[in-house]
């Protein structure tokens, strides 16, 4: 196996972060067509791995070292320095913000830099390439019967409007909770669902969210679900009318591809690569911690199921047309086949 490998993409992060996830989907299907491994702590046994200390030992040829954090430039960088693997360091941006000097001194020791939106490309100070995250479209796609999914699942009918995620500020869940209150008392056929895992420290900021909807008599209305698996997430979209991503900050957010994929119209902020993700075809985007601005963009899906529907429809062909999982994976693969002699 070793012998074949030109790319190893590190993860040294234990804990399941946005950057561990995008590696656990994205490695296997690079593997198809190009020899690569992850390496690092809490991978899953499908991903193609070798063993952090197994790097400094592997044939000497050169290999693309493809870093997503500080801690994986300044280690594929030390490797290099030390002579102990001959690597191409590349490294793929999805931050947001204007980096330290250190990032900065990092990043400027790379061979090539990728950048996750045009938004983060910004705030790069080197060229970089622009390669849009993508999803596996055959995992998310539209409902075959959503009544019945919905009978199966256990949710109500009528219109259903979701926002998943973790229940956070930064997330906006409370944004989405105060326009549900505006909106759903003239709109008795309408229910939201919110979706997710308070983070540590943020129990009483949902202990808060539910007491408002008690207060506005909407518990039957607003629902409070548990976090499920991601195997589970696709249903949970497709049972959907509408998905909204009210985030206040976003380093990308994958979940706007995830519902369109499934055939749902979205309404989001301009954060993150919303604005490069969604269109007027398929949603509506709104300014983040608007909440009025929010409500207004949310209400015509609501009250239209001809606009749902055209949407929807719209929306999932976009998803096909430049945001698949394999379309991440062709580009990246690009991009190592250029570092490589």
């Amino acid at each position: 196996m070793s012998t074949g490998i030109d790319v190893i993409a590190p993860n040294l992060k234990r804990r399941l972060s946005g950057v561990t996830s995008t590696i656990v989907r994205l490695v296997p299907v690079q593997a198809r067509s190009i020899g690569i491994v992850a390496t690092g702590p809490g991978l899953p046994a499908g991903v193609p791995h070798v063993p952090l200390w197994k790097i400094p030992f592997l044939p000497r040829r050169t290999r693309v070292w493809h870093a997503r954090r500080n801690t994986e430039m300044a280690l594929g960088l030390i490797l290099r320095v030390l002579g102990l693997s001959r690597l191409k360091l590349l490294f793929t941006s999805a931050s947001q913000r204007k980096h330290s000097g250190y990032t900065r001194w990092l990043i400027g020791k790379m061979d090539a830099v990728v950048a996750a939106s045009a938004r983060t490309a910004a705030y790069l100070e080197q060229p970089a390439t622009v390669i849009l995250h993508g999803i596996d479209t055959k995992t998310f796609t539209p409902a075959h019967d959503r009544a019945a999914l919905r009978q199966t699942l256990g949710v109500p009918d009528g219109v259903l409007v979701g926002c998943y995620g973790r229940i956070r500020a930064q997330k906006g869940t409370d944004a989405f909770v105060e326009a549900m209150i505006a909106l759903l008392p003239d709109r008795p056929g309408v229910t939201a669902l919110v979706m997710g895992r308070a983070t540590e420290g943020q129990n009483g900021f949902l202990d808060q969210l539910k007491a408002r909807v008690a207060e506005a008599g909407l518990s039957d209305r607003i629902l409070f679900l548990p976090e499920v698996s991601v195997d589970r997430m696709a249903d949970w979209y497709r049972v959907l009318d509408l998905y909204v991503a009210p985030q206040r900050w976003e380093g990308f957010g994958l979940t706007p591809l995830e519902a369109m994929a499934c055939g749902v119209p979205v309404v989001a902020t301009t954060v993150g690569a919303f604005p490069e993700i969604v269109t007027p075809q398929t949603g509506a985007l709104v300014p983040p911690d608007d909440i009025p601005a929010l409500a207004a963009g949310v209400a015509p899906f609501l009250d239209d199921a001809q606009l749902r529907q055209n949407a929807g429809t719209t929306a999932r062909a976009h998803v096909e047309n430049g945001f698949r999982l394999q379309d991440e994976a062709d580009a990246l693969i690009a991009i190592y086949r250029s570092l490589l002699p």
